[in-house]
This record gives C-alpha cells, structure tokens and sequence, in this order.
C-alpha cells in the first residue's frame, strides 16, 4: 500500500487572510463547487459518534439541509440514534476527492422539531417512507426475506406508500463548534484553515499540514 500515492495538481488556495469570515459561507461555496463536478451524492457525509466509554462509531449518512446547523435523518433507535441520546457530541467529514478537498466540522447534537421531520418524511419517495416502517435499524434481523416479507405486507396495505412518519424516526441538527477546511497542496504542504466559535462569531486560524 506504500505505492499507492499520487500527487495533488491543484492549484487551488485556502489562505486564512482571504476566506470569507463566516465559515457557513465558505462551505456553501465549497459544496456548489462539488456539485458541479457531477460526483454522486456531494452531501454524503460520515457521522462519527461515541457511545458508552468512549468507544468511537462512524457511518455515512446524507445532509439533508444547513442553515444554523447541519440535518440528517435516522432512527433514533439505531446505533447512531442511541449513542447521539446519550453524548450529542459529534462530527461530521465531508470528502470531495475530485476537488482534493475535505470540511471536518464538529459540534453538538439535538432533534430536529417535530414538525420538520413530519415535513421531510412527507417529502420521501413512497418505498423510502414504507422502508422506514419495514425496518428495524442496527436490530439482528433473521435474514433478508424477513426484511422483504415485513416491506411486501406494508406495500401490499398501502400501496401508495402514504404512511405517517414512524415515532421512532427523525432528524437531527448538528450545531457546529468548529470547522476544519483542507485543501490538498504540491507536496503535501496542505492547507488546513480552522474555524472555531467565539462568542456570536468565529475565530479563524491556519493549521500546519
């Protein structure tokens, strides 16, 4: 693995005297920019959380909307939903690979309103919304038939997947408290330009690669 290297062209800079102050801005920009690539799912980000001691989990999951935060979906009956309900800190990576770009962002967890997440459920596409019901997430399940049948009986009940929003599904905001940009550089001499809340604004400084 020691082989597999290559060297970044980009003549793109990350310069902490030039960045927008408001680190919301600077992220709306760097996701446009990967959207226009064409990549899939430009808003494919990994959730790290801890559970009990410590112990660290990451997953993917999808921004699903930024304004004061960052919004994603799941049950909160899952691993991710469990651990969030007893440590809300947690954070989120962003990795554009045709950009050589990556956004760390860290922060606090809650719930999204109620409201919110019945309005984005209503959103889903109708399988979407019966898989939400079909399954059981990070449960032991008896095999894939079992998750089939449980889907096929609810498709058969509502074909029109028109189903309310499950009690134990919803959303989650991420409050940032730090934000990490890093742009891939010649010869590994990365930029890396930090974030950090202060007060009702944002202290900002480079980090060395």
């Amino acid at each position: 693995m020691h082989r597999v290297r290559i060297e970044y062209p980009t003549e793109a800079v990350l310069d902490e005297s030039t960045v927008d102050p408001d680190p919301f801005v600077t992220f709306d920009h760097w996701l446009q920019a990967a959207m226009d690539t064409g990549m899939q799912e430009p808003n494919a980000m990994a959730l790290a959380t801890a559970g009990e001691g410590g112990k660290p989990s990451v997953r993917t999951v999808l921004l699903k909307d930024f304004d004061s935060g960052f919004v994603f979906y799941t049950n909160y009956r899952s691993r991710k939903g469990r651990e969030l309900e007893s440590n809300p800190n947690a954070s989120l990576l962003f990795l554009w690979l045709p950009l050589f770009r990556q956004i760390e962002i860290e922060g606090t967890v809650a719930r999204v309103s109620e409201a919110e997440a019945d309005e984005y459920f209503a959103s889903r596409p109708p399988g979407a919304r019966l898989g939400a019901h079909a399954s059981r997430q990070s449960e032991v399940i008896p095999g894939r038939k079992w998750l089939e049948d449980r889907f096929e009986e609810l498709r058969a009940d509502h074909p029109d997947g028109d189903l309310p929003r499950p009690s134990d599904w919803g959303g989650y905001r991420l409050t940032p408290t730090v934000f990490e940009f890093w742009q891939g550089r010649a010869n590994r001499l990365h930029d890396r330009i930090r974030y950090t809340r202060s007060g009702d604004g944002w202290s900002i400084d480079r980090l060395s690669p």
